[in-house]
């Protein structure tokens, strides 16, 4: 009679004790540590900006006597009520937002279709290209050049100066490329085997799977084309083409009792708190547009900074 053999015992399944293992105490000490640091340094980033706010907010007798405010002693609006009397810092904006939306748009575009293309291997002077990108990096043609081709190129007192000399970052492009790059190559076959063209397979799996790589360069472009400064004063000579930050500085130099056209701006000379009340209005639209993108930001930049 043939023996047969016991069958092993079924594995128990391992209970849950429902107790949550408590931190240590040298993890519950960083804790506090990180929390105390990292408040400490928020508040330090944040009181600039308060000191602006309650300064635009404060009398001018107040500005005088206190040269740090916080919080104002008495509130008054004068400050805003002035600035906002007048149609040219709305034309300013207005100026701004079109540069930002525009340029933010275009360079969005043409950022992201050259780095898709240049993160496929296959693709023939690959190399090259990517060199000549970034070597804008560690050298640039210079001011005097760049301000000889706006001019040749009949761009002097045109919006377009402002957003076509800096269509595409370096910076921006090497990390949307390397975003690029870490997208598994058999989504874009399977596409392919579906009948989509390059330009299908770009616009319906590698767009919406670069959702947060993209908020992320759109949020440096945006900035960047917000604070455009420098270019303004060089290449538009219009005022009612000034962008907000070339309406500020007029406006500082003109309160600092510099010499100035005054009428260049539609603005007497303002008292401080109304330097600190244009300064505020400047910074808001970004202030409000931040917490939208906030949680792309880190992951699209870490994403494409480690990947490739």
């Amino acid at each position: 009679m043939s023996k047969i053999a016991a069958a092993p015992p079924a594995a128990r399944p391992l209970r849950s004790t429902g107790r949550a293992r408590k931190p240590s105490v040298g993890v519950r000490v960083f804790q506090v540590v990180n929390a105390v640091v990292l408040t400490g340094f928020a508040l330090l980033c944040l009181i600039p900006f308060l000191n602006v706010l309650g300064s635009s907010l404060a009398t001018p007798g107040e500005i005088a006597t206190r040269p740090f405010i916080l919080v104002p002693h008495t509130f008054t609006l004068d400050a805003y009520r002035y600035i906002l009397s007048t149609s040219t810092i709305f034309q300013a904006m207005g100026v701004s937002v079109i540069v930002t939306v525009g340029g933010t748009f275009l360079s969005l575009l043409v950022t992201a279709l050259m780095a898709y293309a240049l993160s496929k291997r296959y693709l023939k002077g690959r190399r090259v290209i990517n060199f000549l990108v970034v070597f804008t990096m560690l050298f640039s043609g210079g001011m005097i050049p760049t301000f000889i081709v706006v001019q040749k190129l009949g761009l002097i007192d045109s919006l377009w100066s402002l957003i076509l000399p800096v269509l595409v970052n370096a910076f921006n492009f090497v990390i949307m490329r390397s975003f690029f790059q870490g997208i598994p190559d058999s989504l874009e076959e399977a596409a392919r085997i579906d009948g989509c063209s390059d330009l299908g397979v770009f616009l319906r799996i590698v767009l919406p799977l670069s959702l947060a790589s993209i908020a992320t360069i759109g949020l440096f472009y945006a900035v960047y084309y917000w604070n455009t400064y420098q270019a303004a004063i060089l290449y538009i000579n219009d005022s009612e083409k000034w962008p907000i930050q070339v309406l500020l500085r007029q406006i500082v130099i003109v309160a600092s009792g510099m010499n100035a056209d005054e009428g260049s701006v539609d603005v007497v000379p303002p008292a401080q708190s109304v330097k600190m009340a244009v300064i505020f209005v400047a910074t808001l639209p970004m202030l409000l547009v931040y917490p939208f993108i906030q949680r792309f930001f880190v992951k699209g930049a870490l994403i494409g900074s480690v990947k490739g």
